[in-house]
């Protein structure tokens, strides 16, 4: 016949366990967590064992197995090496009603163990016909699901509330952090960027309100002030909001002006910080930002305005009298105005540069250069957004990486 599968509430309940080697050492810790009363009747324990009586946390009574000793347990783990001894515990139990596991013998065991793993607050349990290693297996896949936000498992009491600001990293759709994955699949509402691993929204469930955010360039574009609006008042109906940008919410991401809207309106906000594409797409192309003895250094820069414009913040004097790693965001419209600017304030003709086009996805594409160059090459090649511009010394250091594997692979 099937088990029974039942979640039981040890806290503070007695549970006896007989024999301190490898399986009481394994069985022990999750009792533990379950906050039973844990008695332990064994000659000797397993080093590990140990520091938990040393804890107090384990009542040891340091003998062999006597009658009597399952008496008010209210659960009993029969561990030893002795068959005899397991069953004599066992039919003890039996014959005082007590839920009895015998770790030695499946068949003749009134319980089994399942394999169990917990994500949040979510408890998986998994038997297998009294197959432990198979049963792990599918207990770890069900969690690395779980984790990865793969299965649906949207609460419906303790939902949560307010709005989590999450990023979806550089692109790849494994790139996101387990915790930004786990929050979408909660979700009751998305806004999404255009720049999002869009592959995420297919898992969404059907009753999922998605609201498309996309800021397209010199195209459609959706008002921050409406963004902020929305949050606010899909929050404010009660609804777990998630506004999924791509790469990081504070990197160029409006997600500052997105939480004091929230926090003007009393909404709470969770912050779920995503990879960054400034870093991650030029370690994709196998170009590090920092190297030792090249550059200690980097700068992040938004180029969404010209140099020159008024509405420009950027000191590109400053930029192009450093040494550091330049990381130019949204630069490709713009790349013959950036070249211009350091050439004339003083950057070196020669200043190696590389420009990413699709970072992390399968169509990534890189075009190499030097800041004399790299307007022409970016034309030719038909270079086009979302990319990424590396410009410094570190460009070099990929391209010897290259040269390294190619003579490896001789």
């Amino acid at each position: 016949m099937a088990p029974y599968l039942l979640g039981l509430r040890l806290d503070g309940r007695r549970v006896l366990v007989v024999g301190g080697g490898r399986v009481a050492q394994r069985r022990i810790p999750a009792l533990l967590d379950a906050g039973a009363a844990v008695t332990l009747v064994s000659p000797s324990a397993t080093p590990a064992l140990d520091d938990l009586i040393a804890d107090g946390r384990v009542t040891w009574e340091r003998r062999r197995y006597q009658e009597g000793d399952v008496d008010d347990a209210w659960l009993v783990h029969a561990c030893t090496s002795d068959r005899a001894a397991n069953a004599a515990i066992a039919e003890e139990a039996e014959a005082k009603r007590i839920w009895c596991v015998r770790a030695d013998d499946k068949d003749a065991s009134a319980a089994w163990t399942p394999a169990s793993g917990r994500v949040d607050e979510i408890g998986v349990a998994v038997t297998a016909g009294g197959d432990p290693r198979r049963a792990a297996g599918i207990r770890d896949a069900v969690v690395d699901a779980l984790r990865d936000g793969a299965i649906d498992a949207r609460r419906h009491r303790d939902k949560p509330v307010g709005v989590a600001l999450v990023g979806g990293g550089p692109g790849d759709p494994g790139l996101i952090t387990v915790r930004g994955r786990q929050l979408l699949a909660q979700a009751d509402v998305v806004i999404a960027d255009r720049l999002i691993p869009r592959s995420l929204l297919d898992e969404l469930s059907a009753d999922v309100e998605l609201i498309d955010a996309a800021k397209v360039p010199y195209g459609r574009f959706l008002a921050q002030e409406k963004i902020n609006e929305l949050l606010v008042a899909r929050a404010l109906e009660g609804k777990f909001v998630v506004r999924l940008k791509g790469g990081d919410p504070f990197v160029f991401g409006r997600g500052g002006e997105e939480m004091i809207a929230c926090a003007e309106a009393g909404v709470p906000v969770t912050v779920v910080p995503g990879i960054t594409s400034a870093v991650a797409v030029p370690a994709a192309a196998g170009v590090p930002v920092t190297h030792r003895g090249v550059s200690q250094d980097f700068h992040v820069v938004s180029v969404h305005v010209a140099p020159g414009h008024p509405a420009s913040t950027v000191d590109w004097k400053l930029l192009a009298g450093s040494e550091g790693t330049l990381i130019l965001l949204m630069a490709v419209e713009r790349i013959a105005e950036i070249a211009d600017t350091l050439l004339r304030e003083g950057r070196s003709p020669e200043t190696p540069v590389m420009v990413v086009q699709d970072g992390t996805l399968p169509t990534q594409r890189a075009v190499r250069a030097t800041l004399r160059d790299v307007a022409e090459r970016v034309t030719s090649a038909g270079v086009r957004p979302p990319a990424i511009v590396v410009v410094g010394d570190v460009v070099k250091v990929g391209q010897e990486i290259e040269m390294v594997r190619a003579e490896r692979a001789r």
